[in-house]
């Protein structure tokens, strides 16, 4: 029973990721497509820890966590670049 819960909740988390997946490409604005890549982020780590219960490992568990850090990296960095638009600032040599 457990085994096809967790089948399901993949499915549904498959899903959500397709419909960000659209948010991304048919977005209306820059912090939509924003919210819609965290999401992405959100999603397949959750997607990554149902697949590492369903094959009963704990392989998984490291991309998982280096995942959740680039979502975040890349997620400030974008959110920087709107607000900005540059990433790193530089100082000038005045």
């Amino acid at each position: 029973m457990i085994d096809l819960i967790l089948k399901a909740a993949l499915v549904l988390f498959m899903l959500a990721i397709a419909l960000s997946l659209y948010r991304v490409i048919k977005g209306p604005s820059l912090p939509d497509r924003a919210i819609a890549l965290d999401t992405i982020g959100v999603n397949l780590i959750s997607a990554i820890a149902i697949v590492s219960i369903v094959l009963n490992t704990k392989a998984f568990l490291e991309a998982i966590l280096i995942l959740g850090i680039l979502a975040f990296i890349g997620t400030i960095a974008f959110s920087k670049y709107i607000e900005r638009g540059v990433i790193v600032e530089r100082k000038s040599a005045d």
